[in-house]
């Protein structure tokens, strides 16, 4: 196009559409407006959530499901800080987002005046939680700003990227040419760690593969991997559906005594891709996840590998770079090593130590799956969900998500669930969400009728925060605090326009999800654990 003279706030829109961005979450306000300037020429779709957190949790949601960063355009001071919660679960599960924000002008940054949205430091605020935070002083920094933003969102371990423009930069104009998007590949291993590691393979004899979050884009090639190995593969919570169906699989968390046990047993853990954190290997904080004796490690973040389980050999590397080098070389390895034998004999074990309650949980997300095939199913933190963590195969990868591990957010779920539907818009979209957490984000049901969201919203009904008042009693602490009263879910659902039904029994799911589904836009379902044959109670 050639150099042209834009304003800032549309230069800013031109860089995201040049990046691929396809969609922005946000509130406009007085302090954005400008950067609002270029929105209605440009096919960037913008999505208005009731909050600012829900925008947050819109563009994770988006994230998770496409890999694209997701994208937040909030005002300065209030409107950053309501993002705040939700760029924090994008740090903690490693959610690629960019969060741009207004500020003060630059003239009155740190004065301490009054300003309307005024805080202390905004950005030093942003810096203890973002991979990057810069305060765009010079209008013609955008660009290489941008440029860096993007930069390491494609070639670091993902998280929140923060940008913030004063709003007396926003409207200057700058020159402005031909954009680039910009294309980083991230940290590729040693060649020598890869024939090392290549070594270890063939000499296995009990190999067991560990993936996590970071493996998910890598699907095809773990399960070439795993088949070359005659290796079980274990899922964390956001690499489930990676092996979806494979005699090899394990979704299971590595926190079961099971899973814990074929690691331990195993004479080499190859693990991708994982943080190896408390959420996914110490759920119960029993500090009892075993000392790997051969375990190789491969991340992309090198202090990461540093954390943890120590390894025998970390690789920094993307999981994409490593499989790439690394499955030439174990070409023709045609392994013998009972791996789907290893595998079933932990599956079964996993799953006959779960009480009745558990297996009625696991009952309903298996009718999700089986009713709407390749569905994606989003979580907040309620019971089913917890369940479903522990022991859970998604039917694609991408296609199991939620706020229960990591930061563990309440009030993730609709507005993640809606992000997600924008991903992909023709796939069907189930929230499962307990009547606490749902409170929290209550509105965003009328966002996703806006912007007509095929989600399905599965209300998970125990009468408050069942699983904090299981925890108290265990504890015996007299509950307290635990129950705070619920609408009706149904109402709320009218009254935003949205098709709703409370099940009188659990075998009515499967009916009612097809029939949601078959419809354009959003739908509610309640399960009422008192009140739902077949629920839980």
């Amino acid at each position: 196009m050639g150099v042209v003279t834009r304003t800032v706030g549309e230069a800013l829109i031109d860089i995201l559409e040049a990046n691929g961005t396809e969609v922005v979450f946000g509130i406009p306000g007085v302090h954005t407006v400008e950067l609002y300037r270029g929105l209605s020429s440009s096919p960037i779709r913008h999505i208005t959530p009731r909050h600012e957190q829900g925008a947050g949790f819109m563009a994770d949601g988006y994230a998770r499901v496409t890999g694209k960063p997701g994208v937040a355009l909030v005002i300065t001071g209030p409107g950053l800080t309501n993002t705040i919660t939700a760029m924090a679960q994008a740090y903690q599960d490693s959610v690629p987002m960019l969060v741009i924000s207004g500020v003060n002008r630059r003239d009155s940054l740190g004065h301490g005046t009054g300003k309307l949205h005024e805080l202390p430091d905004q950005q030093a605020m942003m810096a203890t939680l973002a991979l990057m935070s810069h305060t765009l002083l010079e209008p013609d920094d955008l660009p290489e700003v941008m440029n860096r933003a993007f930069a390491i969102l494609q070639s670091r371990r993902p998280g929140p990227v923060h940008i913030e423009i004063p709003t007396d930069v926003m409207a200057q104009r700058i020159s402005i040419g031909d954009i680039r998007p910009v294309q980083v590949n991230g940290p590729r291993a040693a060649a020598a760690d890869v024939a090392a590691l290549a070594a270890a393979c063939r000499l296995a004899l009990q190999p067991t593969i560990l993936a996590g979050g970071g493996a998910v884009s890598t699907a095809d090639e773990i399960r070439t991997l795993a088949e070359f190995l005659d290796a079980p593969v274990v899922t964390t919570v956001n690499a489930r559906g990676i092996m979806a169906g494979h005699p090899l699989s394990v979704p299971a968390s590595p926190s079961l005594e099971p899973v814990r046990e074929l690691l331990a047993e195993s004479d080499i853990v190859i693990a991708l891709g994982t943080q190896m954190g408390q959420t996914d290997y110490d759920m119960y904080a029993d500090g009892g996840f075993p000392a790997l004796e051969n375990l190789m490690r491969v991340d992309i973040d090198a202090e990461q590998l540093t954390r943890g389980t120590s390894a025998s050999r970390s690789i920094l590397s993307t999981v994409e770079n490593l499989l790439d080098d690394l499955l030439p070389q174990l070409e023709g390895l045609n392994a013998s090593n009972d791996g789907a034998g290893r595998a079933e004999a932990c599956r079964n074990s996993v799953v006959t130590g779960f009480d009745a309650k558990a297996h009625a949980e696991f009952a309903v997300l298996e009718t999700i799956r089986e009713s709407l095939p390749g569905c994606i199913i989003v979580g907040d933190s309620t019971q089913a969900i917890y369940s479903g963590n522990l022991y859970f195969e998604a039917d694609r990868p991408r296609g199991w998500f939620n706020a229960a591990t990591g930061f563990g957010a309440l009030g993730y779920g609709p507005p993640a669930a809606i992000g997600a539907s924008i991903g992909e818009p023709e796939t069907p979209v189930v929230c499962i969400v307990g009547d606490g957490g749902l409170q929290f984000s209550l509105a965003e049901i009328g966002s996703a009728k806006d912007c007509g969201a095929n989600v399905i919203f599965l209300v998970w009904n125990n009468d408050g925060y069942g699983e904090i008042r299981s925890f108290m009693e265990d504890a015996g602490i007299v509950p307290e605090g635990v129950t705070p009263s619920a609408p009706d879910f149904l109402k709320i659902a009218e009254a935003y326009g949205v098709p709703s039904k409370r099940l009188s029994d659990v075998a009515e799911l499967e009916e009612v999800l097809k029939r949601m589904a078959s419809e354009s836009g959003p739908g509610l379902i309640e399960i009422h654990e008192r009140g739902t044959s077949g629920a839980t109670a």
